[in-house]
């Protein structure tokens, strides 16, 4: 086994407080390691002018992270799940899913304490698709403006008066210590998170057996059950992070779980949902054929448009 690691990472805040996280983990496992991180700008942090939907493209977050991990820079790669692709690069593995961090958004302001409590015609800051479906679909009164950038820029721009409130993922701010003046969490049955929202991932070499087997230590199972059938569903509709799909798992006992997902019109007329059940064994299994529910449901119709040149231009 090494006696050095080397941990690659997105540069923001909430991700240096991820890979820090897995730091301290593997230092509690292994006192004697020395453990670095090296700061990576993937093409998402770079094209900050874009929303996006418009930007294209799967691994906007993680590709020249995942570089690293294959000319040997790094030994692992720390992410957030939502922004892994279903199909890792030969050679690669997500070798753990720590326990998952809460997993609703969060809709904050500095005036209005929730949804409901937004007037007619409320300005509401996101970049995602998923959440501006569902926005609209609960409040078609509402402006939706792009909003781009880190916690702490989203929450200043907040603060300084663009917006009248904006969406972010509880997890990030809960790990950050971050807050605004009022923040109302948005409950999963009424807001469906993000796939993989509020969990870790930790990637690395496939070969790597010695780290596998150290790593395998911070895998938590209920969390693994969860995030394989969400990204199983979103396998089956060959989604990403930037369209309006969202799932959102819970385990049941031991070894069932119950998986709910969703795909959206973008302007929030329609929002076709789904629930089903499953055996832990059959996670991934069972959201690809939630998938395929879905889209005979009329999804195939909606992720079509979305996907078209048209809707791209």
């Amino acid at each position: 086994m090494k006696t050095s690691l080397v941990i690659a990472t997105r540069g923001s805040q909430l991700a240096l407080w991820q890979a820090e996280h897995v730091r301290s983990r593997l230092l509690e496992l292994r006192p004697e390691l020395s453990v670095e991180l090296l700061k990576i700008k993937t093409r998402g942090d770079v094209i900050l002018d874009v929303p996006l939907s418009k930007v294209g493209g799967k691994g906007l977050f993680i590709k020249e992270i995942e570089e690293a991990l294959l000319d040997g820079r790094a030994d692992l790669a720390v992410h957030s799940v939502k922004d892994v692709p279903m199909e890792l690069p030969e050679g690669l593995i997500l070798a753990a899913v720590p326990e998952r961090e809460v997993c609703t958004d969060c809709l904050a302001s500095e005036t209005f304490a929730g949804l409901d409590a937004l007037p007619a015609g409320a300005r509401v800051g996101t970049c995602s698709l998923r959440r501006q479906a569902q926005l609209l679909h609960a409040r078609p009164d509402l402006r939706i403006l792009p909003l781009r950038g880190n916690v702490e820029t989203r929450l200043r721009k907040l603060k300084e008066g663009e917006f009248d409130a904006v969406v972010l993922a509880s997890a990030g701010m809960k790990r950050l210590g971050l807050s605004a003046a009022l923040m109302a969490h948005l409950p999963e049955d009424r807001f469906v998170p993000a796939v993989g929202q509020g969990a870790i991932g930790i990637e690395c070499r496939a070969a790597d057996t010695e780290l596998l087997s150290l790593l395998a230590q911070m895998e938590h199972r209920p969390t693994r059950v969860c995030v394989e059938a969400e990204r199983g569903f979103l396998a089956g509709l060959d989604g990403g992070c930037q369209v309006p799909i969202a799932a959102h798992a819970v385990m049941l006992d031991e070894n069932h779980f119950h998986l709910e997902g969703l795909v959206g019109e973008v302007d929030g007329s329609r929002l076709i949902r789904l629930q089903r059940d499953g055996a832990a064994e059959d996670a991934r299994a069972v959201g690809l054929r939630m998938a395929e529910e879905i889209l005979a449901q009329g999804a195939d119709d909606i992720l079509r448009r979305l996907y078209s040149p048209e809707q791209a231009d």
